[in-house]
């Protein structure tokens, strides 16, 4: 069995951001020469989630309002957490969407259903953020 492990950066210009990296997954798994096995994306940020959807904008603004109606940014008081930073908010959408996403490797390419693309959610942006891609197989 083989194994590929990079992470991969983005600097992140707003509190909020949701990143299509699929083509970054795609490339690493290019780079592995794996063809039958499993892929592990996950974010390295307690703020940030890596999740797997649709690339639809109006999508992407539906969960930008959901999640600020069930974890709002401000008022920061509301949250204990806040004492020392102002990012409360964005532990708890994490929480929401999920740490990591595993996707099969099948011939060589991941393994999706009709429309399904890799996202990264920042919650807490405006500075240099990172996520781990792990491959193992054949």
């Amino acid at each position: 069995m083989k194994s590929y492990r990079k992470e991969l950066f983005f600097d992140v210009k707003q509190r909020r951001e949701f990143i299509n990296i699929t083509s970054e997954v795609r490339e690493c798994l290019r780079e592995s020469g794996i063809r039958e096995g499993l892929v592990l994306v996950n974010a390295m940020h307690i703020s940030a989630s890596v999740f797997i959807n649709d690339d639809e904008s109006g999508l992407h603004h539906d969960f930008e309002v959901w999640l600020e109606k069930l974890a709002p940014e401000k008022p920061y008081s509301q949250y204990r957490h806040n004492g020392y930073e102002d990012n409360a908010d964005a532990h708890l959408k994490r929480t929401i969407m999920g740490r990591e996403v595993v996707v099969a490797v099948t011939n060589g390419e991941l393994d999706f259903g009709p429309w399904e693309q890799i996202f990264y959610g920042e919650f807490d942006g405006k500075r240099k953020k990172r996520v781990l891609v792990k491959i193992i197989g054949e």
